[in-house]
């Protein structure tokens, strides 16, 4: 194994823990590695502090290990036993009116670049790293060993998430299996997983715990669920006897899967109506028509350069729906930009009332769900933020 030697003074964060070196740490290789191979880390001194994935970037080093130990079949399989367990602790794994959850969770699970969601019989595995891409059919063999009789197939989803100058030639589909039931369980309703060509994995499962909450406030309401995706707020909203439901995404294949996981679960049900619209464009001609908003835009910033040019949208949009939400409504409003963090989002928020000239209090602060755990020593992995506001 190749040994990377840090600069001298540039140990102190891997001391702490934190799982990443970055390239500005690095002073020199003992010999130059390949990308995605396992590199030591050491002190300028030539002390031991890691191991991990070496990759071409400003994260050069995704740490796996703070002990000297072989990354082989029994190392993935011990992580992933873990996870399970975690899992199962609390509650969303072994659970028959839901089986649909994150099994792995990149740093928060020790396995920094490793994605896995469970889909029913599915694991749909995703790369974030070039050294998880190299070790994917490892990893897949491990995963079905602790996972016996839980799932019997892996698909392999990571097209869009490694670096595209890697030219790995990835290409998503089954490592092991071949399912063709794509219908997962989550707190009791039913979602079509579009595990082929969907965002992330296929669902949001990171809004479960939110989902349900808006559930509890939706009864007798007039629901718009912007950015709808695959409908799943819609679908929680209309369990919750909201009197109206209406779902937006510009994507029309999107509209095409929320009309499908709504006759699921409601077949027949009139309440619910999708529309295959530009969210600013329906904002602005929607009028007054309701009384609970779901604002769960994709990314606005995904690196810090972006931030600004975010900021200014979060704060456009919710103005928005200030302004036109009903006295008494209810808004859901959700930034899943890491590079946001709580008090800039809730900045953002808060400009957006003053300049509809409504009266807001919070009810709730959302953050990400417990099978999305965040490291102690790597606060970055809290992306999730979100508000639930009442407006006067």
């Amino acid at each position: 194994m190749k040994t990377l030697y840090l600069k001298y003074g540039k140990e102190d964060s891997l001391r702490r823990f934190h799982p990443w070196v970055f390239s500005g740490a690095i002073h020199h290789f003992d010999e130059q590695p390949e990308e995605g191979e396992l590199v030591r880390v050491c002190t300028g001194d030539g002390d031991f502090i890691a191991i991990g994935h070496w990759q071409i970037g400003s994260i050069a080093v995704r740490v796996l290990s703070f002990e000297e130990e072989p990354v082989n079949e029994n190392f993935w399989q011990i992580r992933l036993q873990h996870a399970y367990e975690a899992r199962l602790a609390i509650g969303v794994a072994g659970n028959p009116d839901n089986n649909t959850y994150r099994l792995v969770h990149g740093e928060g699970d020790n396995l920094p670049g490793l994605v896995i969601d469970i889909y029913g019989k599915t694991a749909v595995m995703q790369a974030h790293s070039v050294g998880m891409h190299v070790c994917r059919q490892e990893i897949a063999t491990a995963l079905m060993k602790v996972m016996e009789g839980v799932i019997d197939s892996i698909f392999y989803k990571s097209e869009t998430t490694l670096p595209f100058k890697a030219a790995l030639g990835q290409e998503n589909g089954f490592l092991i299996g071949n399912a063709s039931d794509n219908v997962a369980v989550e707190n009791g309703l039913k979602f079509h997983i579009d595990w082929l060509k969907g965002q992330k994995t296929g669902f949001f499962v990171d809004q479960r715990d939110n989902r349900s909450l808006l559930e509890h406030y939706s009864k007798g309401r007039s629901v718009l669920n912007m950015f709808c995706y695959t409908g799943g707020f819609s679908v929680y909203a209309m369990r919750g006897n909201a009197k109206l439901v209406h779902s937006v995404d510009s994507s029309a294949k999107a509209v095409e899967l929320v009309n499908a996981n709504i006759d699921l679960n409601f077949p027949g049900d009139a309440r619910h109506a999708a529309f295959a619209e530009d969210a600013f464009k329906y904002l602005d001609e929607m009028g007054d028509n309701y009384d609970l908003i779901i604002l769960d835009p994709p990314a606005f910033a995904k690196h810090k350069d972006a931030l600004r040019h975010a900021l200014k949208g979060y704060t456009k949009i919710n103005q928005k729906a200030f302004e036109k939400i009903q006295p008494g409504g209810i808004l859901f409003t959700f930034s899943c930009s890491q590079a946001v963090n709580k008090d800039q989002f809730r900045l953002a928020v808060f400009t957006a009332a003053a300049q509809a000239h409504r009266k807001v209090r919070i009810l709730h602060q959302l953050h990400q769900p417990a099978d999305h755990p965040i490291n102690i020593y790597h606060p970055e992995g809290e992306y999730l933020k979100g508000l639930v506001l009442y407006v006067e």
